[in-house]
C-alpha cells in the first residue's frame, strides 16, 4: 500500500483526503474539513486563502506519512506573488463584482465569437482573462489557486493544463497561452509561466512544510488535474461509449469527453465550453447554477433560527407534487450570496407560477428545476455533438442526493449511474498514482480503478405517470 494526500478545496468548503493505493482500487478517507466562504470587505469578496492553508497543514499532519501530495480547486481565480516570493494580494472571489465591467469593455476589443473561436471557453464574467483585465494590484506572477498552494507547498510555481484550460487565455491551436489575446486586451503574459503537463512531478515538499506536518522530506508534491471538474471527470467509470457526465455539487457541470474541440457559433450560444481532460482530451461542457441554490436556501434557514437537517428536507421533498413550481437556475439574480428562498419566491411570482412558501417546498423547486437544466444540457450536448447519449453518470456531492438523480433520470429518461461521490479526491489521487507508477498510465487504466474503487448507483427514469413528458409546454424557458 501507498499513501498519497488529495486536497481538494471546494467554493463552500475545503478537505484533505488519505488515499491509500492497494493494487487495482484506491481507497479514501477523510482526514481533514474546514470551510471556505467568500468574505466580503468593503463591498469586495475575497477568498480567505491563509485560513485554507491553515487546514491544508492540519489534514497533511493527520493523513500520515504521504508519498506525495496534489492539489485541485475550482477554476478561474488566482493569487498574486510579489517579487519577494510573498502573496502580494488576496485572492479575490470569482463572484466578485469587479468582473462584469472588465467583460464588457474586453468583449468590445476581442467579439465574444472570436474569442471562444480562439479558446474554446464560453465568455462568462468570472473567466480569469476578465479577472485579470480587472485587477488593480501589481505583481510578479499570477498563480492559479491549486497552483499557488502548490507552491507554498514545493517553492516551484506551476501553471497546470487543465486549470489554465480554464482561464480563456489559452489558444486552443497551440495550448500554450494566446500572445495574440493578451497583447490585444494589454494583459501582461509576463505574470504566468509555462503551461505545467498535467501529472508532473514538480519536486518534494519544502523543509518547513516537512516539519510543519510531519511529512519526510522525499514526499512529493504532483500537479494533478488541478481543476477539481477535470479530476472529477478523470474518475468517472465509464463502461462503454455514449455516456455524458455530470459532476455535481455547488455548479453541475454537465457534458462529454472528446478528442476535438466544438467552437462553432451555436456552441457559443448554448453556453458550452471547452476544457483540458487529464490526458489532453476536451471535456466539452456547460455549466450549471447546480446545487449552489439549496446550499444558499439552507444557510438563510438557519439565519432566520430554522432547525434545517438535510437529509430529512430531502425525505420530505422527494414526497412532494413535482413540478409545481420550477425556476431556471441560471438566471442571474441566483448568482450571488444571499436569501435564496426569497429570490425563488420572487421569480415564480413574476412567472405566474404558484408560490413555494416552506423549505420542502423551496427544495422541491430547487431539485425539480435542476433536473431540468440537466435534461436540457443533455439535449443541447446530442444536438451540438451529434452523438446520443444513453446513460448519465452523476458524480461529485450531488451523487449522494438520490432524489436529485432520481429526477435527473426521469427528466432526461436515460438512466443514472451515480457516484464516485468522492469523484475529486479521487481522480486527483488516480493522476498522482499514474504520475508515481503506481498504476498504469492512461485512461482506461484510470478508469478501470475508479470503478473497482466505487460502484455506482443506478436510478432507472420512472414510467409515463411521471410529469416530465409535459415539462417542455408548462415551463418553455427552462426546458429545452
Amino acid at each position: 500500500m501507498t499513501l498519497l494526500a488529495a486536497v481538494d478545496l471546494g467554493a463552500s468548503s475545503g478537505r484533505v483526503m488519505a488515499a491509500h493505493v492497494r493494487g487495482d482500487r484506491i481507497d479514501l478517507t477523510e482526514t481533514a474539513r474546514f470551510p471556505n466562504r467568500a468574505v466580503n470587505v468593503r463591498g469586495r469578496l475575497y477568498w480567505d486563502v491563509l485560513g485554507l492553508w491553515s487546514g491544508i497543514l492540519e489534514g497533511l499532519r493527520a493523513a500520515g506519512d504521504a508519498a506525495a501530495i496534489g492539489v485541485d480547486s475550482w477554476a478561474v481565480d488566482y493569487g498574486l506573488i510579489g517579487h519577494d516570493g510573498h502573496l502580494a494580494a488576496n485572492p479575490v472571489c470569482y463572484r466578485d463584482n469587479r468582473n462584469a465591467a472588465a467583460k464588457t469593455k474586453a468583449l468590445e476589443q476581442v467579439g465574444a465569437a472570436d474569442l471562444f473561436a480562439a479558446t474554446g471557453i464560453q465568455p462568462q464574467p468570472f473567466n480569469t482573462i476578465f479577472q485579470l483585465a480587472a485587477e488593480t494590484a501589481s505583481a510578479h506572477r499570477a498563480l492559479l489557486i491549486p497552483d499557488l498552494i502548490g507552491y507554498w507547498l514545493s517553492g516551484v510555481p506551476a501553471w497546470e493544463a487543465t486549470n489554465a484550460s480554464t482561464t480563456g487565455l489559452i489558444d486552443l491551436a497551440t495550448g500554450d497561452w494566446s500572445a495574440d489575446l493578451a497583447g490585444r486586451l494589454g494583459l501582461d503574459l509576463g505574470l504566468l509561466g509555462p503551461v505545467t503537463p498535467t501529472g508532473t512531478v514538480l519536486g518534494p515538499v519544502l523543509p518547513e512544510v516537512a516539519a510543519a506536518t510531519g511529512l519526510a522530506l522525499s514526499a512529493k508534491v504532483v500537479a494533478t488535474a488541478s481543476h477539481d471538474t477535470a479530476a472529477a471527470v478523470a474518475a468517472v467509470p465509464y463502461e462503454g461509449d455514449r455516456a455524458a457526465y455530470i459532476s455535481c455539487g455547488t455548479w453541475s457541470l454537465v457534458g462529454v469527453e472528446r478528442d476535438e474541440p466544438i467552437t462553432g457559433v451555436a456552441a457559443l450560444e448554448a453556453g458550452f465550453t471547452n476544457e483540458r481532460g487529464a490526458d489532453g482530451s476536451i471535456r466539452f461542457l456547460r455549466n450549471v447554477a447546480g446545487l449552489w441554490l439549496l446550499s444558499e436556501s439552507v444557510i438563510a434557514w438557519r439565519a432566520q433560527g430554522l432547525d434545517i437537517e438535510l437529509a430529512a428536507l430531502l425525505a420530505e421533498a422527494a414526497k412532494a407534487e413535482r413540478l409545481r413550481s420550477v425556476v431556471d437556475p441560471d438566471d442571474g439574480r441566483f448568482a450571488d450570496p444571499g436569501d435564496m428562498p426569497a429570490r425563488i419566491r420572487a421569480y415564480c411570482a413574476e412567472t405566474g407560477q404558484p408560490i413555494p412558501e416552506s423549505p420542502v417546498e423551496v427544495a422541491a423547486c430547487v431539485l425539480d428545476s435542476l433536473a431540468l437544466a440537466h435534461r436540457r444540457a443533455v439535449a443541447a450536448l446530442e444536438e451540438l455533438t451529434g452523438e446520443a447519449v444513453e446513460t448519465i453518470h452523476i458524480v461529485g456531492g450531488g451523487a449522494n442526493n438520490a432524489l436529485l438523480c432520481q429526477l435527473t433520470a426521469d427528466a432526461t429518461g436515460r438512466p443514472v449511474l451515480a457516484g464516485p461521490d468522492e469523484a475529486t479526491a479521487l481522480g486527483n489521487a488516480l493522476v498522482q498514482a499514474q504520475a508515481l507508477g503506481l498504476i498504469a498510465p492512461g485512461p482506461a487504466a484510470r478508469r478501470a480503478v475508479a470503478r473497482a474503487s466505487a460502484r455506482p448507483r443506478r436510478f432507472d427514469p420512472r414510467g409515463p405517470e411521471t410529469p416530465w413528458g409535459s415539462a417542455a409546454a408548462r415551463f418553455p424557458t427552462c426546458v429545452a
